[in-house]
């Protein structure tokens, strides 16, 4: 099969801008929140969940998945580059929910720019269990326990079929999601209140200055802010039969377990573009110092069809065991 052209370079944010307005002449498929309208969440969802996210249930939960420690370190030629906290973005955020054992879970995600204005791009891994997400909201521009752009119910989950069927390791080159939100309790959308970032498919993999952002947590501590770090990326092919493919690799210190789904962003005409979010090999990589993305492909671009579309999401198949 042959290697899609990738989209680079100083054009590659109108590329990309004219693949998105081709994609979107497609026939429209369900019309947009059509589960919200048939009794999903809207309104009554967003204030019931405003009220459960109080400022100690958000800074207790825990990662949706931890694979870093803050005590591994990969051996190195130069230190990384240092991260510091800060008090966020208002485009990138956290999903708050509670799971199976009724403890509060959460992953970062990024508002990325929409014709209904309504999409967040996370990690595949943190929302693909089948287990129960009670109150799955997003928290824009998360920090010390506030919500200062409001919270906005999910109403649908979009991850690539390969990655249900495949599993975290097998199927990581699509550890991406793009999830649907509806608007807060007073009706706003979540890009009219904090702006979005356009989505970059085949941006190439070396780039010199990409900033990173994640919200780091473990078993034993959780971080009240977010964390920043200006970096290089390059190409990384994994030598891990089981998790083949080829990700983004940029190397930061501190991004321990917990800062899943959040952003690689690159500089554009517009502000920022998304090229990635911490995930893929190995889930976002097996040390602090050094993380990972799933290389945005038409693939990725599909999944923002899709749900721009509000067509119904991929499920797990009932005929394999999840793994």
């Amino acid at each position: 099969m042959s290697r899609p052209i990738a989209v680079r370079g100083r054009f590659a944010p109108l590329l990309t801008t004219l693949l998105l307005g081709l994609s979107l002449a497609l026939p429209p498929g369900t019309p947009a929140h059509a589960a919200g309208t048939a009794g999903g969440p809207g309104p009554a969802a967003a204030a019931a969940d405003d009220t459960y996210w109080t400022a100690q249930r958000m800074k207790a939960a825990q990662p949706a998945v931890v694979t870093r420690t803050s005590g591994a370190a990969r051996p190195a030629a130069d230190p990384p580059p240092p991260s510091h906290p800060f008090d966020g973005l208002p485009q990138v955020g956290t999903f708050f929910w509670t799971d199976g054992s009724n403890t509060g879970r959460f992953c970062g995600g990024t508002v990325v720019r929409s014709p209904h204005r309504d999409l967040v791009v996370s990690a595949a891994h943190c929302l693909r269990s089948p287990d129960p997400k009670r109150h799955l909201s997003f928290v824009p521009q998360y920090h010390d326990g506030l919500k200062p752009h409001g919270i906005y119910p999910v109403d649908r989950i979009y991850l690539d079929q390969r990655y249900y069927d495949l599993g975290t390791n097998g199927g990581a080159r699509w550890d991406y999601a793009v999830v649907r939100l509806t608007a807060r309790e007073d009706g706003a959308e979540v890009q009219d209140v904090t702006g979005g970032f356009d989505l970059l498919p085949y941006p190439g993999y070396d780039h010199r200055n990409v900033r990173l952002i994640g919200y780091p947590g473990n078993s034993d501590t959780t971080h009240p802010k977010p964390l920043d770090c200006t970096s290089s990326t390059h190409r990384y092919t994994s030598t891990d039969p089981a998790a083949p493919g080829d990700f983004l690799e940029i190397a930061c210190a501190g991004y321990i377990g917990g800062t899943s789904g959040g952003p690689f962003l690159v500089r554009d005409f517009s502000g920022y573009a998304l090229i990635g979010v911490i995930g893929g090999y190995h889930t976002g990589g097996d040390f602090p110092d050094v993380s990972y993305s799933s290389y945005f492909t038409v693939d990725a671009l599909a999944l923002y069809v899709h749900a721009v579309r509000g067509d119904p999401p991929a499920t797990p198949r009932q005929s394999r065991e999840t793994k």
